[in-house]
């Protein structure tokens, strides 16, 4: 089969979206149309009462009906009670519920057939066997929802929305990919892009037919720019807050030993993850915590104080401590209140105050907190008293965090746009492309020249929505997800 027949084939297939890219993955999928299979459960020993088995394809009935043994009607969208057995030897392999979609409502707008099984790790297992033996194929990574995408029942905000709500940790990041999943971020995109196509469709009738139309009014063009481009750059403003919910915080609590670190830590967390003793060097190695702050996810770790160590094992603690601290993307500083600032803790803001940092003054319950050397610490740096042992100054600390990342509360209500690095990479080229042609009016420019900034802006924002898509681009996304899904 020639290319230009795949190229035929896959603009028919996904929609008239725009493929500018061909390789074997996509087109073998499009053109073939395989039945897939996956566990599209989580799969623990011994854990979980449920395990489904996922089938899409032209062939998942035909599969389905050689397994599956039961008394009820095969009819879409209902469930049927059964046994699944193996159609080689007639041996029963469990008893399980069949879940069957027809096309095109299901997720992947093809057949879909779930067997819906006893959990743990054996049963799923020989179900998926067999379902390969039938003639199924086990599906690749998030392979389920690319034909969801490729048959237009998705568009790629949507897709990605699905796998961040599977990965979500806190329940803000949940509402945000909830949001995407609901075409919030795709509806405000194509109202930009169709704009964008409109002031196109404009400037080239001047072009085409320059004497048969009025001139084009600039100002008029000026104002739809400058609305589109503040759509966009609003758009933007949300990717930080976006890669905060997705990809959270690593903060690393750092300090001499006994200046109560592991106190800190399991104040914060609301729970014993530190073993804590008036002894010098207990912490040896790192000791870590999931925490959610404002909405944001929050990976603390404890580390060994970093002391001249007495013996091998604490030295290597204390190296871990130093790695951690300088892969953290916030440092908590420690210090002993009744003590204060010392040689030690000099060298170790030496260390740390290239990075986003803040000065925890600990044990202010015993006394009034010793002061710090101004020459030492720059009059910015945020310093948060704290009674770790008493559970006291936490409420503190995490509002200095969310200060120190430029946040505030994410709450639901706030999280309707929050764009990810591939969206917020396109929007940039787009927002880029749109001032190009707002500086190509106003050097008063032949209009051939407006046209090739804004099919740049056209062709960026139909990136993040699958419009403009090219096979590596597709092949980056969904190698993301998990199988299954």
């Amino acid at each position: 089969m020639d290319k230009r027949h795949r190229i035929s084939l896959q603009i028919d297939v996904t929609k008239n979206r725009n493929v500018t890219e061909q390789g074997p993955k996509i087109v073998n999928t499009l053109i073939q149309r395989e039945t897939i299979a996956a566990i599209a459960t989580a799969i623990v020993p011994q854990q979980g009462s449920v395990g489904i088995v996922r089938l899409s394809g032209a062939t998942a009935v035909t599969i389905a009906q050689q397994l599956f043994r039961s008394a009820g009607t095969w009819e879409s969208h209902r469930i049927l009670y059964g046994y699944i057995t193996d159609p080689d030897t007639q041996q029963t392999v469990d008893e399980a519920l069949l879940l069957l979609m027809k096309t095109p409502r299901s997720y992947t707008r093809e057949d879909v057939v779930e067997f819906h099984c006893h959990g743990g790790i054996i049963a799923v297992q020989q179900v998926l066997q067999l379902c390969i033996a039938q003639g199924a194929r086990l599906a690749e990574p998030g392979e389920f929802t690319l034909r969801a995408f490729l048959n237009g029942r998705l568009d790629l905000t949507q897709a990605e929305g699905i796998a961040d709500l599977v990965g979500a940790q806190s329940p803000q990041a949940a509402q945000a990919a909830l949001a995407g999943i609901q075409g919030k971020l795709t509806h405000v995109i194509r109202h930009c892009r169709s704009r964008c196509l409109d002031v196109l469709a404009e400037v080239e009738a001047r072009i085409d037919f320059a004497d048969d139309l009025p001139p084009l009014d600039e100002e008029t063009v000026q104002q739809q720019l400058d609305e589109i481009l503040a759509d966009v750059a609003n758009i933007l403003s949300t990717a930080h807050q976006g890669e905060l919910l997705r990809a959270g915080l690593k903060v690393a609590i750092v300090g001499q030993p006994n200046v109560g670190k592991s106190s800190l830590l399991n104040a914060w967390s609301r729970c014993d993850r530190a073993i804590v003793t008036p002894l010098p060097g207990t912490t040896r190695d790192l000791v870590e915590s999931q925490l959610v702050v404002g909405g944001i996810p929050v990976q603390v770790l404890d580390t060994a104080g970093i002391r001249d160590a007495i013996d091998q094992v604490e030295q290597m603690g204390i190296e871990r401590s130093q790695t951690a601290a300088q892969g953290a993307d916030i440092v908590l500083l420690t210090v002993d209140g009744t003590i204060g600032w010392s040689a030690t803790e000099a060298m170790l803001y030496r260390d740390i105050k290239h990075k986003p940092h803040i000065i925890v003054l600990n044990k202010v319950d015993l006394g009034p907190p010793i002061a710090l050397p101004p020459a030492d610490v720059s009059a910015d740096v945020p310093i948060v008293e704290t009674a770790a042992a008493q559970g006291k100054g936490i409420d503190a600390l995490e509002k200095a965090i969310l200060t120190l990342v430029q946040t505030e509360n994410v709450t639901a209500a706030n999280t309707a746009l929050a764009i990810n690095q591939r969206q917020a990479s396109a929007l940039t080229r787009a927002h880029s492309a749109l001032k190009q042609v707002n500086a190509t009016l106003k050097a008063e420019m032949p209009l051939d020249f407006w046209t090739i900034d804004l099919r740049d802006a056209i062709r960026a924002l139909g990136e993040v929505t699958g419009e403009e898509m090219t096979e590596s681009m597709l092949d980056e996304i969904f190698s993301r997800f998990c199988i299954g899904k």
